[in-house]
């Protein structure tokens, strides 16, 4: 299911805990959970969250390949030529197999610039990113780890499900990813998901306004917390 115009411009606006709230809002339940698990690395924390449609490939770096040249090039082509076609917005989602000991950064500047510029939003892996403080603004990557080499790396499969810290990815999936993590939206909260995110974010005001205040007390929290409880899911 394709998203608004509108959702899309507030889904780059807040932040992925934001996104995983609203998701919770819209549902009208907790217990949502297709959000990562552990600590990631962003190349650009204080750029917007990368928002778009999984793009699946999975790599991998510690052993050379065992196949034929001709075979590997044959194959990272077809990887580009998949990434190229992507209908944007779109977020490269690879899964590095060496996981969890991965050494080979596919994430550097070249392959950076590539995929912003074939207009990708960004990049979500398990594997190594570099080159920090040469990437191309406006394509941060959200990676397990941060490594100087970039090994045998080469490409394994291209459009197949991935596994990245605790989610399964297929491609087409909504992807919403900042510093924090990364969560699948689920297709059946898309149409409502612009309205929760809106009503997150005036009901959080409920307590944000008057902790902020000078005058500020455990009486005032326990009224605004009061009120709080009456409009959260």
């Amino acid at each position: 299911m394709k998203m608004k115009p509108s959702l899309l411009k507030i889904l780059q606006s807040v932040d992925t805990p934001t996104v995983c709230n609203a998701i919770e809002v819209a549902q009208g339940k907790r217990g949502f959970d297709a959000f990562t698990r552990g600590t990631m690395h962003c190349s650009a924390p204080h750029e917007p969250a990368i928002v778009g449609y999984a793009r699946t490939a999975k790599i991998a770096a510690i052993n050379p390949p065992t196949e034929t040249s001709e075979v590997i090039k044959k194959r990272r082509m077809a990887y580009y030529k998949y990434m190229a076609d992507a209908t944007n917005p779109s977020v490269a989602v690879v899964e590095d197999l060496d996981f969890p000991d991965c050494i080979g950064a596919f994430w550097g500047e070249i392959n950076t610039t590539v995929h912003k510029g074939f207009g990708l939003s960004g990049t979500l892996t398990n594997g190594v990113m570099r080159d920090l403080g040469d990437n191309p603004e406006g394509f941060p990557v959200i990676a397990g780890s941060i490594g100087p080499s970039h090994g045998f790396v080469h490409v394994k499969e291209i459009g197949t499900p991935v596994e990245i810290y605790g989610i399964m990815v297929f491609e087409g999936d909504l992807i919403h990813a900042d510093r924090h993590g990364a969560v699948i939206i689920p297709e059946d909260v898309i149409d409502t998901l612009e309205s929760a995110i809106n009503q997150l974010l005036l009901t959080e005001q409920l307590i944000l306004e008057p902790a902020r205040q000078p005058n500020f007390n455990f009486d005032a929290f326990e009224a605004a917390w009061s009120e709080f409880e009456k409009s959260r899911t």
